[in-house]
């Protein structure tokens, strides 16, 4: 063939060929275009988040499972054993060493404006304590706990004898009184049978029912006692309920349980700065006109060194109802005559609060706030480096999201508090000294005191109970969010916390999701100054089980790495609900708040208030106050399922979305009342307080006035909570309003 012809036959094949590719080239195309939307049709669309709109709901799933995959179980160990390697009370130099340690570790993890803040507080720790029974024989308290050869930091001579924070110094001889859990009742009964407690040294246990040992000294001082025991019985944290450390979860014949007995029920924080920050230079209270203080002496003990004074007893014995699980008959009184001698250093001392942020994307002056508090009464494995430990894990993770270009919307701040265990110090000095911007930016709290407060060795094939407290506006979130976070049984948390609060109610049927977050909220941890004095939304976090070492030497790294969590599975779980409810609280478009749920609450609270108190009509009117809240339950219901179909529908702008947001917080805002609880005006929460127990107290003003039949009082608080439900409900109409007018 000659050349040319050979050419333009090569050119014609090559045309052919290029042509046949492009046909099949574009035949791929449109199949693929075509399976893609197929694919796009048949998949199910991303599971709906409260207060996301369907794309928006899509992409924080991937933003959550990023999240969920980085927490670890030995990262948490590595925290908590770095925690607990010492005991580290407030103003203890090893507390300030880890303040410096969690600002440090905050900045490797990539936070911003990592801050450590310093309030000067009246601070109590023992210089010499001694408790000696005197006839009809001689004893000496060790005031000590055991050491053991299986755990080395029981053997640590750091760990500190027995001592309550804020006891009063002094020195007392006198005859002992038994006074079973020394609530008021307690003492009637003892003038019933004609003992009086006056001049003399009241023994009491913790605590059945439950009270908070605050409650027990202010208690003990008014009926004129002149000192005060308390020890724990093996009836309620002991021998009596199963193993005993080191063998299993409740404490051992020595332990005693530490702690303050402030009367910060009254008025939180430092004492000595009553409703106002004790920031360097502040105003300073004489102590003696603080109402925060007690003013007798105070000791816990062991029940090994309470029952030589119980068994010496002679006299009356004591009820069926007050007798213990030691192998003795309680007596009310008789022969015991003991010396209590209590030396207290009450000093001005530093308190530090660190403090970091991620700046929001969008919304950097909206603040969601996470929170855990550092000082412990001994080394505080469970209360609270459980916490913290998972704390460390969560801006770990929080941090490597930043890193990889996962900011979010909302400002997120954490908080390293000090000094929550003596009188709810650091959080209370920090809230009061941001109160305003608190007042403005703050969307929600979300506390977690302990993690792990329980023996996951002991719980049984269902687990540890997952025990959520919140206000009821953010319930139905906090177990929505549960669905799409792994417990460690690897069903849904959701799943696994069903099973458990069947199993603890000993139902027959799983709880309805209504019935599930517990949404009556008590005191005793660090959200009190956001919810009662700021009025600011707030979640607790934690799950629960067989604990009987509660603040005392065993709360330590050998019981939570051998008893509580030895695989570390719950911190870290408890890591994953905390970073999912806290990301969606930054990034929704229209906060999760369910006032209509709120409402129905509500209801139950005023129901559960009349039956407890047969309210007569002619003494008290609640019909006008039933009906205001009924209002506001369709309200909140109405406006729920307008955002849901705008949501739904994408036809909201972002200016509109965030108009509709700023009413919400001012929601949360008109229940406080500048005024306060009548007697308690630092508590100005209308809805949630404690009782001085610390137990939860809902519509406080009154409920208070009505146990006191104090019926003009009782009517003014009612008028109170009328006018503030309305408020609230007009609020909500006018923000359905404005949602459904324009697009």
């Amino acid at each position: 063939m000659q050349p040319v012809a050979l050419f333009l036959e090569n050119k014609i094949n090559m045309r052919l060929l290029w042509r046949t590719f492009a046909v099949l080239f574009a035949c791929f195309l449109i199949l693929s275009v075509a399976l893609s939307a197929q694919l796009k049709r048949d998949a199910p669309p991303a599971t709906p988040i409260l207060g996301f709109s369907p794309a928006h709901a899509a992409a924080e799933h991937q933003v959550e499972s990023s999240l969920q995959s980085i927490p670890a179980p030995e990262k948490a160990r590595e925290w908590l054993r770095t925690l607990t390697a010492e005991p580290h009370p407030a103003a203890s130099d090893r507390n300030n060493q880890l303040a410096d340690f969690v600002a440090d570790a905050w900045r490797k993890q990539g936070w911003e404006d990592i801050t450590l803040r310093r309030y000067d507080v009246l601070h109590s720790r023992p210089r010499s304590v001694a408790l000696e029974m005197i006839a009809p024989v001689a004893f000496t308290a060790s005031l000590r706990e055991d050491a053991y050869d299986i755990d080395p930091d029981t053997k640590n001579p750091a760990a500190s004898s027995a001592y309550f924070g804020y006891s009063a110094s002094g020195e007392v001889s006198a005859e002992v009184v038994y006074a079973h859990s020394g609530n008021p009742e307690d003492y009637d009964l003892l003038r019933k049978n004609g003992i009086s407690v006056k001049s003399k040294i009241v023994l009491v246990r913790y605590s059945n029912p439950y009270s908070y040992r605050g409650f027990k000294a202010l208690t003990a001082e008014r009926e004129g006692a002149a000192a005060l025991l308390i020890y724990s019985d093996p009836a309620e944290d002991g021998s009596a309920r199963g193993k005993v450390f080191p063998d299993g979860p409740w404490g051992p014949d020595s332990h005693i349980q530490r702690g303050a007995i402030t009367y910060d029920y009254i008025v939180p924080g430092d004492p000595t700065t009553p409703g106002w920050a004790s920031v360097p230079g502040a105003k300073h209270i004489p102590a003696e006109e603080a109402r925060s203080l007690p003013k007798i002496p105070a000791l816990p003990l062991s029940w090994r060194d309470a029952k030589p004074l119980l068994e010496n007893m002679n006299g009356p014995e004591a009820p069926k109802d007050w007798q213990g699980a030691l192998p003795i008959t309680y007596r009310f009184t008789g022969a015991v005559q003991a010396h209590v001698k209590v030396d207290m250093d009450t000093s001005m001392q530093p308190y530090t609060v660190v403090e970091a942020r991620i700046r929001g994307s969008e919304l950097p002056d909206e603040w969601v706030l996470l929170g855990n508090h550092r000082d412990a009464w001994v080394y505080g494995a469970v209360d609270p480096s459980s916490g913290t430990a998972s704390m460390m894990e969560l801006t770990r993770s929080l941090g490597e999201l930043k890193q990889r270009g996962l900011r979010p919307r909302r400002t997120i701040v954490v908080c390293s508090w000090d000094g929550e265990e003596y009188a709810l110090t650091g959080s209370t000095e920090w809230g009061e000294q941001f109160a305003d911007e608190l007042k403005k930016k703050l969307v929600a709290y979300l506390n977690v005191d302990e993690s792990v407060a329980g023996a996951a060795t002991t719980a049984g094939p269902e687990g540890l109970s997952f025990s959520p407290a919140a206000v009821a506006s953010l319930a139905p979130m906090l177990v929505e969010a549960s669905k799409d976070v792994r417990a460690p049984s690897r069903k849904s948390l959701y799943e696994a916390w069903r099973a458990t609060s069947m199993r603890d109610s000993k139902a027959n049927v799983p709880p309805l999701d209504s019935a599930l977050v517990e949404t009556r909220i008590g005191s005793g941890s660090d959200h009190t100054v956001f919810l009662n004095h700021l009025g600011r939304p707030v979640i607790n976090l934690g799950f629960t089980g067989d604990y009987g070492v509660y603040h005392s030497m065993y709360d330590d790294y050998y019981w939570m790495s051998h008893i509580g969590d030895p695989t570390f599975q719950y911190h870290v779980a408890l890591t994953r609900i905390w970073g999912v409810v806290a990301l969606r609280l930054a990034n929704a478009d229209v906060l999760p708040f369910d006032f209509g749920f709120n409402a129905v609450a509500l209801a139950q609270f005023l129901r559960e208030l009349e039956q407890r108190n047969e309210i007569a009509p002619r003494r008290l009117k609640l019909k006008r106050l039933h009906a205001r809240i009924a209002e506001f339950e369709k309200a909140g219901d109405l406006l729920r399922k307008s955002v849901a179909r705008g949501l739904l529908a994408g036809s909201r702008s972002p200016e509109k979305m965030q108009r509709l947001n700023e009413r919400l917080l001012r929601v949360e805002s008109n229940w406080l009342d500048p005024a306060g609880i009548p007697g308690r005006p630092w508590f100005q929460h209308l809805l949630y307080s404690s009782r001085y127990t610390y137990a939860h107290l809902e519509f406080p003003g009154l409920t208070e006035a009505v146990e006191k039949q104090d019926w003009k009082l009782a009517g003014e608080q009612a008028v109170v909570l009328e006018k503030a439900v309305e408020k609230n409900t007009r609020l909500l109409k006018s923000a359905q309003s404005s949602w459904e007018k324009s697009k």
